[in-house]
């Protein structure tokens, strides 16, 4: 398997395939929460809200997901039967403002992107902005994967925001936005060779 071809049914677009950087995917939410307690959900936390049935290499075999929270720190999950795969690394970690994160779940190391995220007080509540980019490091297919990403999103933070609120029926996350090991179309629009 090549890990670092990432096919898709879709043509990239002349952007990226010349080489120019595509724009960044942005996305904000703000919760009831203090910055703090906002960076320790959504970091140390991550286990608790994110969609791992629907956003994860494992899929349905993943059993779970953990973040070594510091400077060099693995975001990965480990499946039923014990195997382990890397979604990323902390690349800066800022306790309780910031942190940026390579971004690879699925495809090798040397096509990662790259995740900002940062926490930001508005009184008792916080902002989080996310910036989710470098998309040209896919290669011929960061656009079509940059735009799977864009509508990804939208689902994961909301079931971080129902999260935060202390809801504990938290939305079901669907359509395309994680990478098949197997290549299975069937399980997402992408899927690794």
């Amino acid at each position: 398997m090549d890990r670092d071809a990432i096919a898709v049914g879709e043509p990239s677009s002349n952007l990226a395939t010349r080489g120019e950087a595509l724009p960044p995917v942005q996305k904000i939410v703000t919760v009831p929460l203090t910055t703090a307690a906002a960076f320790d959900l959504f970091v140390r936390r991550l286990h608790e809200w994110w969609p791992l049935a629907a956003r994860s290499v494992f899929l349905e075999n993943a059993a779970s997901c953990h973040v070594e929270a510091h400077l060099g720190g693995r975001l990965y999950e480990r499946s039923h039967d014990g195997r382990e795969e890397i979604w990323g690394r902390f690349t800066a970690f800022e306790d309780g403002m910031r942190v940026v994160f390579a971004w690879h779940p699925g495809i090798s190391e040397t096509s990662a992107t790259e995740v900002e995220i940062n926490f930001v007080s508005i009184g008792s509540w916080t902002r989080i902005v996310v910036e989710h980019r470098h998309w040209e490091r896919l290669g011929a297919r960061a656009s079509f994967v940059r735009a799977i990403m864009d509508g990804g999103w939208p689902g994961v933070l909301a079931r971080f925001e129902a999260c935060a609120r202390g809801e504990r029926d938290l939305p079901a996350v669907e359509g395309p936005g994680c990478i098949s090991r197997e290549g299975d179309a069937s399980r997402s629009d992408i899927s690794v060779d």
